[in-house]
């Protein structure tokens, strides 16, 4: 898929632990994180696309972030539990460049949908006259197309700049158990000075939907503290909350270890990042299952009606 300009065929990835024991934990950690996640955001799938109150924008974008954390997952978790079954720890170039490239567009992905979803509860609360004539299942769908055509031409436009670089070793080790850019670019021989300028406009490009979630909470939290009732504030912010606790678990974790320069990307932070990589994509559909009326409504008529036809 990538041209190969390194003379490099494999990259060694160091993993998370060398110690046998914790390994082997670790295998059953990542196979049961990633049978939740796949579970859950399966459901959260059928559930919206089987009750038609879910039919709203909301359920739209959630509907999205749902597939995006399936294949986010997958793009990792698999080759993962794999080299541990069978013993090697190498990857492919071509692997390599194809995993970093699936993992930096759904990335992007998950940054603008929530985004998207902040909007929405923007405009639902601020302007909820308005709402039905500006958010349209038109604008919806075309955001959701742009927001995933966008995020696969950014990120092919960082892996050909990866794909240019030469490295100082004919198997090169990369301090992780997937192939991180950042890391990649400190393993170079070659000029990287471009893609450090292409990876700063990325990491705007990151901030700015961070922002306007920034923003939209401000705006809301002012619409909602005008309400005069307690039970009216209080069912205006739980319409967020869901939304919110996403969000703040996401970029938490994704702007405390990125938000860097690449030399200063260490080992001690490839622990962290299993936040945002496999535990974040499992709990979004407990937070939003077990935070939200509906979603929780149908989710356990959903099951129940699945138990007993089975």
């Amino acid at each position: 898929m990538f041209k190969n300009e390194t003379g490099v065929s494999e990259f060694l990835l160091l993993g998370i632990t060398n110690d046998p024991g914790q390994q082997q934990i670790l295998f059953w950690a990542f196979l049961c994180m990633y049978l939740v996640t796949l579970t859950g955001n399966t459901l959260i799938l059928l559930a919206i696309s089987s009750d038609p109150r879910l039919h709203t924008p909301m359920y739209f974008f959630l509907a999205n972030l749902s597939l995006v954390d399936i294949c986010f997952t997958t793009n990792l978790i698999p080759r993962l539990l794999a080299s541990h079954v069978a013993g090697t720890r190498t990857i492919s170039y071509t692997h390599c460049l194809t995993q970093m490239y699936f993992l930096i567009s759904f990335a992007n992905v998950d940054t603008f949908l929530l985004a998207a979803m902040a909007l929405d509860r923007f405009v639902a609360i601020c302007y909820p006259l308005q709402y039905c004539t500006i958010i349209t299942p038109q604008l919806c769908g075309g955001l959701a197309a742009i927001v995933w055509v966008c995020s696969g031409l950014i990120s092919l436009v960082h892996t050909l700049l990866m794909s240019r670089l030469t490295f100082c070793s004919l198997l090169p080790e990369i301090s992780h158990f997937y192939c991180d850019a950042y890391l990649l670019m400190k393993l170079a021989c070659s000029d990287t000075r471009v893609n450090q300028r292409v990876f700063l406009g990325a990491v705007v490009l990151f901030v700015a939907p961070c922002i306007l979630i920034v923003v939209s909470y401000v705006r809301i939290t002012i619409a909602v503290l005008q309400i005069p009732s307690a039970k009216g504030r209080h069912k205006a912010f739980s319409t967020c909350s869901s939304h919110l606790s996403v969000v703040t678990l996401f970029y938490g974790t994704v702007l405390g270890i990125y938000i860097r320069p690449p030399d200063s990307f260490s080992t001690q932070d490839t622990v962290a990042t299993i936040m945002y990589t496999v535990v974040t994509p499992m709990l979004n559909p407990f937070i939003y299952s077990l935070r939200n009326k509906d979603m929780k409504e149908t989710m356990t008529r959903f099951l129940n009606s699945g138990l007993k036809s089975s």
